[in-house]
């Protein structure tokens, strides 16, 4: 059967090379007198698989509505493939090597007390900052960020990090080792993540349609005054979820598999052992893959896309409803991606390769249209963005790099690398990007290493990095990798 998706990565990959036509826009930075509302719209697990990105066949009007009105990034990378590295990078606007939040029981505040949060930021400077659903990593909330919303931390979080850390091998088991041995087939536990849920009626009773709910009701009780409202879903995460109708959506039987799908995670050949998990993570825990089961699998995981999209599309609603669709900038985020069947690999964790990185990033100003950039960006540049385009100071001691020019002129100068980590058992992998090339070392290349032509081969199928004839890439992209913070 041919499938869609590597049309898809093709598609996406080529139209993040193409230049792309300025639009022109009327939307400016707000002024002293004029501050804008924040909608921070995040969704985990989400990888860039949805209308606005080319995928045809999936349901998600309402970000592709969004993406219509305003940028979409078509190179926009975390800096880690786990979800609270990744977000406490993006929030704090720090690279993982300076948060020093290298799993998911890190707390960056137990590290570093003194940091000051994006929505912290906004708070510090006269906003109502609002938090429903995931934001944070569950269990590590910051209440110092939220005016209302924000929780205690878990008691039971444990750092690792020390204001003396720097880049080394980490022991960190590896989570599915606990489940593999009870995932077999039909022998699914109730409580594993690899389970397929279907919820009642439109799934009034899920957190993330609980989620949408409580963001209406802010945007009701602030609506006069200026706000950042982080609303964060957690679908399609594992286990996939939604009502029945979004699995109606989909005729299991088109559902595409990736050109490089394998029953069980494996590198490819010239790969390094080290660049694939042996296990997943998140699904087909110790069981194989199979074809008719990972299509299965697959449709869950877009009808619980399209459940979160609905969601969005509540939120979206209540905005406009209560006239603020003009006063507010809408920003849709991906924590980090995701695999689904590529390499044979159904989760993210570990994975540095571009479907474990790359991530959905559309920002819609008001007033504005249209438009889309082929330039790479990275996560935590969004923290110096929406100060700027706020009229916010300057924020001080973070890393990232306002890309709000990229709003009004997609094709302006743009040339910063995108950066990521991450640990896997003993191992520390470090990752950069280019317009032109991506390149990781595995423990300073002792490990391995990998070298892809972002252009030639979107699928990252070759590794070049032992081609005579690609050494002096390697030099240069080595050269930059080491400039990394």
């Amino acid at each position: 059967m041919k499938t869609l998706l590597p049309k898809f990565l093709a598609v996406t990959v080529i139209l993040a090379m193409l230049p792309v036509l300025a639009v022109r826009t009327d939307a400016k930075p707000a002024t002293k007198k004029t501050k804008y509302n924040v909608l921070f719209i995040a969704s985990d697990d989400l990888r860039p698989e949805l209308g606005a990105y080319g995928v045809k066949d999936i349901k998600t009007p309402n970000v592709d509505k969004l993406a219509a009105r305003g940028t979409r990034f078509d190179r926009a990378y975390a800096q880690y493939p786990v979800c609270n590295p990744s977000r406490s990078s993006l929030l704090t606007g720090k690279y993982p090597t300076q948060t020093k939040v290298m799993n998911n029981n890190d707390y960056f505040r137990k590290i570093d007390p003194t940091t000051v949060t994006l929505p912290q930021y906004f708070k510090n400077n006269g906003y109502a900052t609002l938090r429903t659903g995931k934001i944070f990593h569950g269990g590590i909330d910051d209440p110092d960020s939220w005016t209302e919303g924000g929780e205690a931390p878990d008691p039971n979080i444990t750092e690792r990090g020390n204001p003396n850390y720097k880049p080394k091998p980490i022991v960190n088991p590896d989570p599915d080792e606990v489940e593999a041995a009870q995932t077999q087939g039909a022998g699914i536990k109730e409580s594993n993540s690899d389970r397929i849920i279907v919820l009642d009626g439109e799934g009034e009773k899920h957190g993330d349609y609980k989620s949408a709910t409580r963001a209406i009701d802010y945007i009701e009780r602030y609506k006069d005054k200026p706000f950042f409202l982080a609303v964060g879903f957690v679908k399609p995460h594992s286990p996939p979820t939604a009502p029945k109708r979004f699995f109606d959506m989909y005729d299991v039987n088109k559902i595409p598999l990736p050109v490089d799908f394998g029953t069980t995670p494996h590198a490819l050949p010239g790969a390094p052992e080290i660049s694939i998990s042996p296990r997943n993570a998140d699904l087909f825990i110790g069981r194989e893959s199979t074809p008719e089961l990972s299509r299965e699998m697959k449709r869950a995981y877009w009808a619980s896309t399209s459940f979160m999209d609905a969601q969005v599309g509540r939120v979206m609603d209540a905005l406009e409803k209560n006239g603020l669709k003009d006063n507010t900038i809408i920003v849709f985020w991906g924590d980090h991606g995701y695999h689904l069947g590529e390499k044979g690999k159904w989760s993210k964790a570990y994975s540095l390769y571009e479907l474990g990185l790359r991530v959905p990033l559309i920002i819609a100003m008001p007033n504005a249209k249209g438009n889309s950039t082929s330039r790479v960006v990275e996560l935590l540049d969004l923290y110096p963005t929406l100060a700027e385009l706020c009229g916010l100071p300057k924020p001080k001691n973070i890393s990232g790099e306002s890309i709000a020019k990229l709003l009004k002129t997609p094709t302006a100068s743009f040339d910063r690398p995108a950066y990521s980590v991450t640990v896997f058992g003993k191992s520390f992998g470090r990752s950069v990007r280019t317009a032109n090339w991506h390149y990781v070392e595995w423990d300073e290349g002792k490990s391995g290493r990998m070298l892809y032509a972002t252009e030639e081969d979107p699928h990252e199928l070759k590794n070049l990095s032992e081609d005579p004839k690609y050494a002096k890439t390697v030099s240069e992209m080595k050269a930059l990798l080491a400039k990394m913070p």
